[in-house]
């Protein structure tokens, strides 16, 4: 199932920020416009975290990301691999012993 991201609101004028959920994962991403006049470029920063547990986010491997799309696709793809790598191993019980 595709995340669904939602703009959320930001005491921070210079701050935007993303959510989306999962049954399992929380994802946000985050985009601070001031960056670019401090003279960094203006990134985007994804990260994680399991709903149901009291863990500090994860930040997604390539963040931060040039554009909000290539945040999107992070998220995505780290959804996948969470949701597979949480399935139970399956045996081929077919196989010769």
């Amino acid at each position: 199932m595709p995340l669904h991201f939602r703009s959320g609101d930001t005491p921070l004028r210079d701050l935007q920020v993303w959510h989306a959920e999962s049954s399992e994962y929380s994802f946000m991403i985050s985009h601070e416009s001031r960056s670019a006049e401090l003279g960094g470029k203006p990134r985007f920063i994804a990260s994680w975290r399991p709903r149901y547990t009291n863990r500090p986010a994860i930040a997604l491997e390539g963040s931060p990301f040039a554009t909000l799309e290539e945040a999107l696709q992070g998220c995505e793809l780290m959804l996948a691999f969470l949701e597979v790598k949480s399935q139970p191993a399956r045996h081929d019980s077919g196989l010769a012993r």
